[in-house]
């Protein structure tokens, strides 16, 4: 029988006063038992229009319609099918602004709760079964692939199962790209990666880390080794500053380098001997996603007080609903129309607060919002000590300056076809690198369509 409940089955949590003293994932997951509650309030539509929202197109309610049976290892089939990562996506995808805001139960109430759904049926296989996939039959073709992050993961799953020697080449010293140096572990707890890098290596990939393509090696010599196609999926991981005096003072941070120093250097445990510097008061400047969780570390490595300086209002904010609501669950103050125009230094060279300014919004700008204007005589100073930029990143030049031939845009992301392939023969690109910081389910998609023109290549 359909449960036509209008909101979706609670997703049980740490409290928000324990969590932010913690580095333990917030929400807890569903039981089983409330799993298959929320999988009943499918209406499994003929034409299910969350299947077409899903950039890895997922078939929804047939995995759905297992949870309510309560065949979990049939929902998982299913998931896998299409999707080689479900417990990444299921915890990192936007899926409000996907496949959950086409589904016909939020007309009239909330959406289906997809996500939480996937999630559940990936840690229970995690947790009950977590068989390491077979070998396949190897084809003898052999596929490089530079970067282990969303996009080059699933690019390597996809070639794997279609028999392709596949050699994963990661810069950093542990595989899994953003996933492990800029998400943090209360969102994606780091053994989840390590499990899904495990199920690629049972399948033949080789993961080789500390491997700087365009240092170590370059893309031409690649294809010296033996590797008859190139995936790029290096990410964006070159950070954007505001050019304002002060930005060189100690205890100013990109928000790539302190999330790395704290999910992949772990500077979190007492035991770490990384650097990273213990505030009182930390300012950190914008309004997406990665800013939501420089803000929650920062918090959480004992911060007193920590502002979200972000120079629109609340409305315009692109981080994710359910982030900036946990942040402000966890003691974030959000200072929106207001905008930094310095940082200032004490004598021995640190932050010693910011001068700011408030806003105010104007008619829209090419992004299609309003343009924050500054109020004249609104200057104040915020006392911090401690600056957190975060206000985007671009592709690293490195591989496109060290690989003749391979065009980019304005913004420094290589340009592809349709087919994913850039402007040298048989390299192709995706995730970030090709579309600058964008989402993880984005990026696994991009992978997928690469894996899959990678392959029709090799056979024509």
């Amino acid at each position: 029988m359909a449960n036509m409940t209008l909101t979706k089955t609670p997703m049980p949590e740490q409290e928000p006063n324990v969590r932010n003293h913690n580095f333990k994932e917030v929400a807890l997951g569903y039981t089983p038992e409330m799993a298959m509650e929320e999988a009943k309030r499918c209406l499994n539509c003929k034409k299910p229009k969350c299947v077409e929202g899903c950039p890895v197109n997922i078939r929804i309610p047939e995995f759905i319609a297992k949870v309510a049976e309560g065949d979990f290892q049939a929902a998982y089939d299913i998931i896998t099918s299409t999707n080689a990562l479900p417990a990444l996506s299921g915890r990192v995808c936007p899926q409000e602004s996907q496949c959950e805001s086409k589904c016909v139960r939020g007309v009239k109430g909330e959406p289906v709760a997809i996500g939480r759904l996937e999630r559940f049926v990936a840690d229970w296989y995690r947790e009950n079964v977590n068989a390491m996939p077979e070998k396949p039959e190897p084809n003898g073709c052999k596929v490089a692939v530079v970067g282990s992050g969303p996009a080059g993961l699933t690019c390597a799953a996809e070639l794997a199962k279609k028999g392709y020697e596949v050699s994963i080449f990661e810069a950093l010293h542990t595989a899994g790209g953003v996933l492990v140096y800029g998400i943090p572990e209360f969102r994606l707890p780091k053994a989840i990666v390590a499990n899904e890098v495990k199920k690629l290596q049972a399948m033949g990939v080789q993961v080789m880390t500390d491997m700087v393509i365009g240092k170590v090696l370059s893309i031409d010599e690649l294809f010296e080794m033996g590797f008859k196609a190139v995936f790029v999926g290096s990410g964006a991981g070159l950070p954007m500053f505001m050019h304002i005096p002060g930005e060189a003072l100690r205890g100013v941070y990109s928000a790539n380098e302190y999330l790395t120093r704290v999910n992949l250097m772990k500077a979190y445990e007492e035991s770490s001997d990384t650097p990273i510097i213990v505030s009182k008061s930390v300012a950190i400047v914008g309004g997406g996603n990665v800013a939501m969780d420089a803000a929650r570390c920062a918090k959480r490595l004992g911060a007193e007080n920590v502002y979200v300086v972000y120079r629109r209002g609340e409305a315009e904010m692109p981080a994710r609903l359910e982030e900036q609501h946990h942040a402000k669950e966890e003691g974030i103050v959000f200072m929106t129309l207001t905008n930094p125009t310095e940082i200032l230094g004490s004598e021995d060279g640190r932050v010693n607060g910011m001068k700011c300014i408030k806003m105010e919004l104007g008619e829209p700008d090419a992004s299609g919002r309003r343009r924050p204007i500054p109020v004249e005589g609104s200057e104040f100073v915020l006392d911090v000590d401690t600056v957190i930029m975060s206000l985007g990143t671009s592709p690293n030049p490195l591989i496109r300056s060290t690989t003749p031939g391979l065009e980019t845009n304005k913004k420094g992301c290589l340009v592809v076809n349709e087919e994913c392939m850039t402007t040298r023969d048989q390299v192709y690109a995706g995730g970030d690198a090709v579309t600058g910081a964008a989402t993880v389910i984005l990026a696994m998609g991009a992978g997928k369509k690469a894996a899959a023109a990678i392959d029709k290549a090799m056979k024509g």
